[in-house]
């Protein structure tokens, strides 16, 4: 293996050997991964839970799609709320109370996916028990770690 090769791997080993949150360069850039990916995520739920409510078409198609991407997103944000990543909306308790906050993570992940898996079966119906199943754990997660 030559130099450049070895170098590479190594650079690579502790890359992936860090903790998620530093891969941020500042904390500044943390805070905007976690506000992107969450209102990118919004934006994708949003759009389903406006079907489920009436305020747009229901179009199943959509719905699975927006869902899935949403599913997908919700996983991301969690790398930009690590230690000296305070500010934004987030409240401090979110350092405080990392067990807390993880266990609002999970439930608010698990909700999404199973929206996004209620979604590809197109029955509306469902899909409302799904949304409002997923606002709640968002709501949840909101009231105790979001000014």
């Amino acid at each position: 293996m030559n130099v450049l090769a070895s170098l590479a791997l190594a650079a690579a080993a502790v890359t992936l050997s860090a903790p998620a949150f530093a891969q941020f360069a500042t904390p500044q850039d943390a805070i905007k991964h976690r506000q992107s990916t969450l209102k990118e995520m919004q934006q994708n739920f949003g759009r389903v839970a406006g079907m489920a409510n009436g305020r747009f078409p229901f179009d199943a198609a959509e719905a699975a799609e927006k869902s899935q991407k949403a599913a997908d997103l919700i996983k991301l944000p969690w790398s930009g709320f690590g230690p000296g990543t305070e500010g934004g909306k987030a409240k401090p308790e979110i350092w405080k109370e990392q067990a807390k906050f993880k266990e609002y993570q999970d439930v608010a992940i698990g909700e999404m996916g199973k929206l996004a898996a209620v979604s590809k079966t197109g029955n509306l119906d469902n899909i409302k028990v799904a949304v409002g199943n997923t606002a709640a754990a968002c709501k949840a997660c909101h009231d105790a770690f979001r000014n």
